[in-house]
């Protein structure tokens, strides 16, 4: 969802941001695939979720949504469009990081309530987790959207950031479908490949034109590896208790 490029040759950067919509794309794609099963098909099913997931799941969706049309339009050229829409998506953003936060602290709520206190205590840490990352790339995205070449690689980090509940839902799915649905395919190493997919395609691609990669890049790739600790953190006595504390005020 990149808010505002600005630039003076709008075809000639038009002609290099092709890659965006396609790793739009292919974020969206993975996000489908990971929910497909869990929340997506269960709109049509019997399972029942709490409206306040509801309502994450189509905020959510709206932002990929606005991410795609935003790429489109810089592609395209047309950056006045762009600049418009992206005042929008100033707030849409804003709208996901707080929906965000609520979700983190419902659905671990909602365990301890039905019983199992350990398990939310543990899941707390991997949404908070995720809009400390997303809220630090979208937050420098906006204060850098002067300077596209910045702006439009912290919008993707901040796409990718959120994306990671999806990772691990993607390949037990891909697992269901190739019938070893007890064992997600490829444990971690997979896990991190596929959520740090997006940033190696557009690494890759600076690599090839740009004959570097771009520092932005760099420091989300490091902002990922540090953020991807809270996973085994999460299993660990220190995070149950932070984690209890959190969810007192709540329960």
């Amino acid at each position: 969802m990149a808010i505002v490029i600005e630039d003076a040759r709008p075809r000639a950067r038009a002609a290099r941001s092709k890659i965006y919509v396609g790793l739009a794309l292919m974020i969206a794609a993975i996000v489908f695939v990971g929910f497909s099963r869990s929340f997506y098909g269960t709109l049509f099913a019997d399972a029942a979720h709490p409206w306040i997931i509801h309502v994450h799941a189509a905020v959510y969706v709206g932002w990929l949504a606005l991410l795609i049309a935003q790429t489109v339009l810089a592609a395209r050229g047309d950056i006045a469009t762009h600049r418009r829409v992206g005042k929008f998506g100033i707030a849409y953003g804003a709208l996901v990081w707080v929906l965000g936060l609520i979700v983190s602290i419902a659905i671990p709520v909602f365990d301890v309530h039905s019983g199992q206190a350990e398990r939310g205590e543990q899941f707390l840490a991997i949404p908070l987790g995720d809009m400390v990352l997303f809220g630090g790339f979208f937050g420098a995205a906006i204060a850098y959207r002067r300077k596209p070449e910045i702006h439009k690689r912290l919008i993707i980090l901040a796409a990718v950031a959120v994306m990671f509940a999806a990772v691990g839902r993607a390949l037990t799915n891909v697992s269901i479908l190739i019938g070893d649905p007890e064992a997600p395919l490829g444990g971690v190493p997979a896990r991190l490949l596929l959520w740090y997919s997006p940033v190696i395609v557009a690494m890759a691609h600076d690599l090839v034109t740009r004959r570097r990669i771009h520092p932005v890049y760099w420091i989300g790739v490091g902002a990922m590896a540090v953020a991807f600790l809270r996973v085994p953190y999460s299993r660990t006595d220190h995070w149950h208790e932070i984690a209890r504390t959190i969810l007192a005020p709540f329960i």
